[in-house]
This record gives structure tokens, sequence and C-alpha cells, in this order.
């Protein structure tokens, strides 16, 4: 598939509905105490699942200041190729590890993790990171 500049709003409204789908999924299946353990694995998996669905995004597009699309692709490189630790920079070996000139100040992101932290997230964490993946998304695919 070619890089996408645009995507089409009733694709973006069913990847959100299909989110939302897997919160109440979640939501419903754990109670009011669901272990740390799973709660991470299964939000981590969430992130993965929400950069595939918009995985030939343009970098261009997408910019590389710090945005949460590059927040939620920095997530899926770590956890994918860093052993689940935070990193911006590209991994030796691995040329598609990060984009060139991307930064991702701790500040300005959303989960405020920093290079080396492990990415655990929790239900708001995703939550928050979704909200402001979609938006951003809307803003620069849509």
């Amino acid at each position: 598939m070619l890089g996408m500049k645009k995507y089409p709003k009733d694709y973006i409204a069913a990847c959100r509905a299909r989110v939302e789908a897997n919160l109440r999924a979640y939501r419903s299946q754990v109670g009011k105490a669901p272990s740390e353990e799973f709660e991470a694995r299964f939000f981590n998996d969430q992130v993965l699942l929400l950069d595939y669905m918009f995985v030939h995004r343009l970098t261009g597009s997408e910019g590389k200041d710090g945005n949460p699309l590059n927040e939620v692709r920095v997530l899926c490189n770590s956890l994918l190729l860093n052993h689940g630790k935070v990193q911006v920079d590209r991994l030796p070996g691995w040329p598609n590890s990060a984009s060139s000139g991307m930064t991702l100040p701790p500040e300005k992101s959303v989960l405020k993790l920093k290079a080396g932290d492990e990415v655990r997230l929790s239900e708001a964490d995703f939550v928050r990171l979704s909200k402001v993946f979609f938006a951003e998304l809307e803003k620069r695919f849509g």
C-alpha cells in the first residue's frame, strides 16, 4: 500500500468505534480490579492496534514535533523493537525503528515517558492517548 495523506472519515470513525468497543469489552470482563500485569499487556497491545490501523500514514504529513501520532509511533517501536523500553532514536541494525529528526519531549507528550522508561499503559493512559491520537489524526489526515 502507498503512504496515506488522507483517510476517509468513515474509516477513521470505524477505527474509533473499534477502540471504544475494545474498551467496553475490557471493562465488562475485568471488574473493578484488573491485575496491573493484564492491564498493561492489554493496553500496550491496544496501542499497537491503534498504530496499525493507520500504519501507512506519511511521516511528512504526521510531522516530527512530538505530537500524539509521533508518540504512538514511538511507543510501538519501543514495544516491538526495544524490549518495551522507550526509545525515540533509531536503534542500531533497525533502520525503520524511528523517523529521523523526530522529537518526543516528555513534557510535551501525553504519557510523559522518558527514554529508557518501561512502556506499561494503564486504562487511563490509553484513554487519554487514544483521544488525542484520533483528534490529531483527524486534523492532519481527515
